[in-house]
C-alpha cells in the first residue's frame, strides 16, 4: 500500500499574507515542512498542493514535487 502526504498551502492567508514563502533560518516555511513531512518512513511521497505560481516555483527549487489546484477552492472555515 502506497501513502502520500498532501500538503495545502497558499499565499492569500488572512492572518499572515505570503507565510508559505516566509523565510526560517534562510529556507521558505514550506521546504521545513515538506522536509519534515518527507522524513516519515510510513510515507511513499509527499506533494504540495497550491493554487499559486510562487510556491509552486520555491517548492521545485527545492527539490520537492507540488500540483497545481484551482484558485476557486473555498476555503476551510
Amino acid at each position: 500500500m502506497k501513502i502520500i502526504a498532501i500538503i495545502p498551502t497558499r499565499m492569500g492567508s488572512f492572518r499572515y499574507p505570503g507565510k508559505p514563502l516566509a523565510s526560517i533560518l534562510g529556507r521558505p516555511m514550506i521546504e521545513h515542512v515538506y522536509k519534515r513531512t518527507a522524513m516519515s518512513e510510513s510515507l511513499s511521497d509527499v506533494f504540495v498542493a497550491t493554487c499559486d505560481d510562487e510556491i509552486r516555483a520555491a517548492t521545485q527549487g527545492f527539490g520537492g514535487r507540488a500540483v497545481m489546484t484551482a484558485d476557486t477552492h473555498e476555503r476551510a472555515s
